[in-house]
């Protein structure tokens, strides 16, 4: 039961890395591979805060905001530089491990020494359930800290969701989306390209921030390493979702992106308790991936062949 939580609340965490991704993989139709810079850079922030003696909050709401300023640098080589999209991400990316190293100030940071948003969870937790530190689960032993972080990440994770739901349905979420959809027409109708990128970028990198800092205090360090690979997983999660809900629905994405997330991080959790070589989880995920995104057109195609076939008869 302790595995299954904790891959539970890994999921979660990583769904908000996922939430971004899919601004700026669907949305904006731009695979950004800042990602993998701007998670470890909201870690290292939060981390180093942590060790300085700042609030747990606090240095969570620093890490998302370091993210976004790293999305921030990305959208302005893209759009005010005129780099190609990709290779901005891989620069901002490749400079933002030298900046991550000078944040933490070594390549490895870690948090058992000061209060963490797990701790705080933890502290609640035991209030809320009588002190008690294990409780019974319908018939399973559980920590209450395992417990707490859970449905307090699932908490956060069910708020973001709700403000990127309602906030793309606004008419500024709405600009943004049509600002992926057809940059012609929304440029046409005065609205300026280049800011709703810049935006929208600086806003998928604060969450993927956000996720780092989660992660970083899930985990009990920050880790100069720990960012690779993770637009792979937030792109896997985002292809998994939408197979899971087949719906172009913004609140349904949202919410598929969160099932992906979960259900990938469940799969993974299973193949290394079943004796899974952790050598070979990067490539696993890599064939994941392939898999997720050929089937879908691959069924498609199936679908229609068949009903070729039946028309022909």
């Amino acid at each position: 039961m302790t595995l299954l939580i904790g891959a539970l609340t890994l999921g979660l965490i990583l769904a908000v890395l996922s939430l971004g991704v899919y601004v700026s993989f669907r949305i904006f139709n731009m695979p950004d591979l800042t990602a993998e810079g701007s998670i470890t850079l909201g870690a290292s922030v939060a981390a180093a805060l942590l060790v300085s003696g700042h609030n747990a909050f606090v240095s969570t709401l620093a890490g998302a905001f370091a993210g976004s300023m790293a999305g921030l640098a990305t959208g302005l080589l893209a759009t005010k530089c005129r780099v190609n999209p990709l290779l901005s991400g891989i620069l901002v990316m490749t400079g933002l491990y030298s900046v991550n190293l000078h944040v933490m100030g070594k390549s490895n940071i870690p948090l058992l020494e000061v209060t963490t948003l797990a701790d705080l969870a933890e502290r609640l937790g035991e209030r809320i359930f009588g002190g008690e530190v294990n409780i019974n689960l319908v018939g399973w032993t559980v920590s209450v800290r395992d417990l707490s972080m859970f449905l307090g990440v699932l908490l956060l994770v069910t708020a973001v969701c709700l403000l990127l739901y309602f906030f793309f349905r606004t008419e500024v979420g709405t600009a943004l989306r049509a600002t992926g959809d057809n940059p012609q027409m929304i440029c046409a109708l005065g609205v300026s390209v280049d800011t709703g990128t810049i935006f929208g970028l600086a806003m998928s990198n604060g969450l993927i921030g956000l996720s780092g800092a989660l992660l970083a205090q899930f985990q009990g360090f920050a880790d100069v390493q720990m960012g690779i690979g993770m637009v792979v997983l937030g792109i896997a999660s985002v292809i998994i979702g939408e197979a899971l809900v087949g719906s172009r629905t913004i609140g349904l994405l949202i919410v598929g992106t969160v099932m992906g997330s979960v259900l990938f991080r469940l799969l993974v959790a299973i193949a290394l308790r079943w004796g899974l070589n952790p050598n070979d989880l990067k490539l696993i995920t890599a064939l994941f991936v392939f898999v997720a995104l050929v089937m879908p057109d691959l069924a498609r195609r199936l679908k229609m062949r068949g009903n070729r076939i039946e028309e022909a008869a």
